[in-house]
């Protein structure tokens, strides 16, 4: 498509009221917002949520854009419909008009892994762009150009809320240790029942497995599954530390020179430094 082409369509949003809320979203006092860099486990932090508040009534691909919306993919006019306190998905970086936040990070030497497993997806790229040659175009924001680089986002949030009483921050690879106390810490700073028994409930219903399980069965009536590649899943291994054996040692080394000082304050530890 044309500049021109893209720049009308543009406009034709605008003008037509289908526009993506995006950054001009309209922020309440009583939001709370999910936010992370993508690729970082929000969706799953999203089915964690929604069946911590309703554990009766459990989340599914279908129903979780009516349940915590994402604001790239709903009109500001529509996001004002909905029900307050509202719970809402973002990637953005630091918005200062976001006063209660939940920010998941997650190592990223594994976000790339799963970023460059999305793009193949998405076929945003082919097998022809190879996982080194992803690394440098992953580094410098080419697929992400609004959001930013990993280390800038993290950066964005943590220097300037990491430390204010409405700001939880959730590592995922701690949300894979122990899912029922992470899952407790999200009960507690939203303000919702933290009993054992429902907190067991929906760590069972926001599994990886029934995660699967349902996008095999919805992957049509999902936005982010329906017209992407279906050999490649959304919801892949959950798991932590992938990198070491997927990731050739430069290119861990590249992350690591860039963006160490950002890792090891959020916790990670940097292997090819320590090995050398």
């Amino acid at each position: 498509m044309s500049s021109l082409k893209k720049s009308l369509a543009a406009y034709a949003r605008v003008v037509t009221k289908r526009q993506p809320a995006a950054r001009g979203l309209t922020v309440y006092p009583d939001d709370t917002f999910l936010v992370s860099y993508p690729r970082s486990g929000n969706t799953w932090t999203r089915f964690l949520v929604c069946n911590l508040i309703n554990p009766d009534d459990p989340v599914t691909f279908a129903q979780i854009e009516s349940r915590i919306p994402e604001i790239y993919d709903v009109t500001d006019r529509a996001l004002r419909a909905f029900p307050r306190p509202r719970i809402i998905k973002s990637h953005e970086s630091f918005d200062p008009r976001y006063k209660k936040i939940i920010y998941i990070v997650r190592d990223p030497r594994d976000v790339l892994l799963s970023y460059y497993e999305f793009q193949l997806k998405r076929r945003v790229i082919t097998e022809e762009c190879g996982l080194e040659a992803f690394v440098p175009r992953f580094m410098e924001s080419e697929f992400e150009p609004k959001t930013g680089s990993w280390r800038d986002h993290v950066l964005s949030w943590t220097a300037t809320r990491g430390r204010q009483q409405n700001f939880l921050l959730l590592r995922y690879e701690d949300m894979l240790a122990d899912t029922p106390q992470e899952g407790a810490k999200i009960a507690s700073f939203l303000g919702l029942d933290s009993s054992s028994e429902r907190i067991t409930r929906a760590v069972a219903l926001s599994s990886a497995d029934r995660m699967r399980t349902l996008e095999k069965e919805q992957a049509g009536e999902w936005k982010e599954t329906s017209k992407t590649r279906q050999d490649k899943p959304f919801v892949r291994n959950a798991t932590a530390g992938g990198w070491k054996s997927a990731l050739p040692e430069h290119c861990v080394a590249q992350l690591e020179t860039a963006w160490g000082d950002v890792m090891r304050s959020v916790g990670y530890q940097l292997w090819t430094k320590t090995k050398w």
